[in-house]
């Protein structure tokens, strides 16, 4: 799923197995998304910028964010203020009051959940669940076996689903191997140096036992520069344990499903209602975070500052730590719509897709209804172009034939904050004709559940920062259609001067921002709104 993050832990992999990673070699500015290159010299948005200069004395309305994501956390201090409330419902009362199918919707709803207050964490794999359901149907089917040329189509299909689930449950099988032992070897060292919290100054003085311990402690040190303490380094390290056992048991485990826990016919494509009111769920890091790039509150002195100060987030939980299922992300944009969102933030996205139709008549829906919707690229350092990432902006048929794309949909890759060849963060997803824009995505520091704070990367960050740029526009403009807030993004990107690094079929690269993206540029506040104001003078 792309909402997974890059830090820390990932560099010992990296190291081990010869990848590619997004490292930074100094500390990014404070709310640097949000500064401007000439002003502050890092490439921001600009978003300081406009308040300052263009902002100032100027009306604007409540524009409705959706936040279809895996959860937030709606009592943080930084954002208690920016949720949505639903006037039509009376809390706790169990009654459908405003009659929309969902009881008490106070902030939105959680389509991975059940009416009993249950909810699901963890999920397979989009190819696991693919892999599962097709297995009894082609695990006899031999080489001399007659198939109709769209049985044999489906085949190689499922063949090729096969090879790409084993490759993967073997590598994180081997992943959660090597990240195990190695942080047995962090806390064998720091068992002996004797301290809870180490310096740096005491990995220097420690005296490596053996030459395993001495890589060990090349990759602490090293850790320690760049995350800036053995506390962060450590919690990574965690961080990563977690992940890799999650990708084991649930991720790429065939033997587990919980999609009995939500209680719904999950063949039915076109169920709407099922799940609960718990927005939160039992993992809100994600959800919280990107809620806070869009519209954390900019007038309390706390914590950050969201990019819209008049966004309002609507809370939709459809991702679990395991991929998002289709039927649940069509449900969640028609939520969305039906409930005023005139924006909606996707920071998910997977390989493999299994009603992809669905997912295009829900999309389908937010176009007629003037909705805006904005999208990650994904996490995989890859070619969009060549290497589908879903959901997208393309309406196919049950046989994958296009028919047609999603006008007002924006698919959005991550820049860091050094400008120079290295401003495409190299986890980032790109593609000519897929990825229209980039924003910042590397070291974006925001909100966390119990009221914290933490940097994350990821287009999944990049995505709310565009979200939060679209929510300014139309609160600040607010008779523009979603259209014309695409346009005006697009029109006023800042385009690079220079060729940026990209890894492309395995061999480094320089291109153009054009060469890897629509509009060859990254989005820019002050930009957008002074064309925006052009827009509106010709209203």
């Amino acid at each position: 799923m792309s909402i997974a993050r890059t830090p820390f832990f990932l560099l010992v992999f990296i190291t081990l197995f010869s990848f590619n990673t997004y490292a930074q070699t100094k500390k990014a500015k404070d709310n640097w998304h949000n500064l401007d290159l000439q002003m502050d010299g890092v490439p921001g948005i600009s978003t300081e910028r406009a308040y300052n200069e263009l902002l100032k004395g100027k009306e604007a309305r409540p524009v409705k964010v959706a936040v279809i994501d895996g959860g937030v956390d709606i009592e943080h201090e930084d954002l208690k203020e920016k949720i949505w409330l639903n006037k039509g419902e009376v809390e706790g009362d169990s009654i459908d009051n405003d009659s929309n199918g969902y009881i008490d919707d106070l902030h939105g709803w959680n389509f991975i959940g059940n009416s009993e207050g249950e909810n699901v964490h963890y999920d397979n794999l989009e190819v696991v669940r693919l892999v599962r359901d097709l297995h009894p149907k082609y695990v006899s089917v031999l080489p001399t076996t007659l198939l109709s040329e769209e049985e044999r189509r489906k085949f190689l299909a499922y063949q090729k689903m096969t090879t790409d689930y084993m490759s993967k449950l073997q590598i994180a099988q081997i992943t959660e191997r090597v990240i195990k032992a190695f942080k047995q070897q962090v806390d064998s060292i720091v068992s002996d140096i004797g301290k809870d919290n180490p310096t740096i100054a005491d990995f220097k003085r420690y005296e490596p036992k053996n030459k395993m311990a001495r890589k060990t402690l090349s990759m602490i040190e090293k850790g320690i520069h760049e995350e800036g303490s053995y506390e962060k380094f450590y919690d990574d390290l965690v961080e990563g344990v977690k992940h890799y056992e999650a990708e084991v048991n649930y991720h790429l485990n065939m033997d587990y499903n919980s999609r009995h826990i939500v209680g719904d016919n999950y063949n039915d494509s076109k169920e709407r209602y099922y799940g609960n009111n718990d927005v939160k769920g039992p993992d809100a890091l994600h959800g919280t975070h990107v809620a806070g790039i869009i519209a954390a509150d900019r007038s309390n002195q706390k914590g950050i500052k969201g990019v819209a100060d008049q966004a309002v987030i609507m809370v939709l939980r459809v991702v679990p730590n395991g991929d998002e299922r289709d039927k649940d992300v069509a449900n969640a944009i028609f939520y969305a719509v039906d409930n005023g969102a005139k924006i909606i933030n996707m920071s998910f996205g997977k390989a493999y897709v299994k009603d992809k139709q669905i997912v295009d008549s829900a999309v389908g829906y937010a176009m007629k209804h003037d909705v805006l919707i904005i999208h990650a690229a994904g996490n995989e350092g890859q070619d969009n172009d060549s290497e589908p990432n879903y959901p997208n902006k393309n309406y196919v048929d049950s046989l994958g034939i296009n028919k047609g794309v999603a006008e007002n949909w924006i698919e959005v890759g991550a820049t860091g904050w050094k400008y120079d060849e290295t401003l495409v963060a190299d986890f980032s997803n790109y593609g000519k004709r897929t990825v229209d824009v980039f924003a910042p995505g590397v070291d974006i520091y925001s909100t966390v559940p119990g009221s914290k704070y933490k940097e994350e990367q990821g287009t999944s960050m990049a995505a709310p920062v565009v979200s939060g740029l679209a929510a300014l526009i139309r609160s600040y403009y607010p008779d523009l259609t979603a259209s014309e807030v695409k346009k005006i993004i697009f029109d006023s990107v800042v385009k690079p001067t220079y060729r940026v690094k990209i890894t492309q079929d395995k061999t480094k690269k320089k291109v153009w921002l054009s060469d890897i993206s629509v509009t060859g540029g990254i989005v820019n506040a002050y930009n957008a709104l002074k064309l925006a104001n052009d827009f509106a003078e010709k209203h």
